[in-house]
């Protein structure tokens, strides 16, 4: 019987990045800031893959595993829609960020105190979890603002 308020803090950082996400795009330099690195569209590219391949997978695994692990994962960037604007990806991203909130509003109170076991950061509830994936975006967007 809980309201949306009793939701982790880390939901309403999810839900800011986003637009946090675009607003940085959109200001930074659209060619890489040095060899080797992402530009923007390449950037929101990443994070729509981590999205879909990480926390999507690893949320539907707390919803039906006991106890899921998982191992260290990077992706590359999303395949999808070859040639589409900074505006189009970043929209891709709001959406599949979207799914991503509706899955942990589903989950209810006792959801959130599900837990998985990472390689590298020990045993986490759904929280510690989405913690993990607000850090990446941040680490992402301060890429944007060198």
């Amino acid at each position: 019987m809980g309201t949306m308020a009793d939701h982790p803090p880390v939901r309403d950082r999810l839900a800011a990045a986003p637009q946090r996400l675009a607003a940085a795009a959109r200001a930074a330099p659209q060619e890489p800031p040095a060899p080797g690195e992402w530009t923007p569209i390449e950037i929101v590219r990443h994070l729509i893959a981590v999205e879909e391949e990480v926390w999507h997978r690893r949320l539907r695994q707390l919803e039906t595993e006991e106890h899921p692990r998982w191992r260290w994962v990077e992706p590359a960037q999303w395949l999808g829609a070859p040639g589409a604007s900074l505006d189009g990806v970043l929209a891709t991203f709001a959406g599949v960020r979207e799914s991503t909130l509706a899955m942990l509003d589903g989950l209810g109170p006792d959801g959130w105190s599900r837990t998985g076991t990472h390689d590298t950061y020990g045993v986490l509830d759904v929280a510690g979890l989405m913690t993990v994936a607000a850090d990446h975006d941040d680490e992402h967007l301060a890429s944007l603002h060198q």
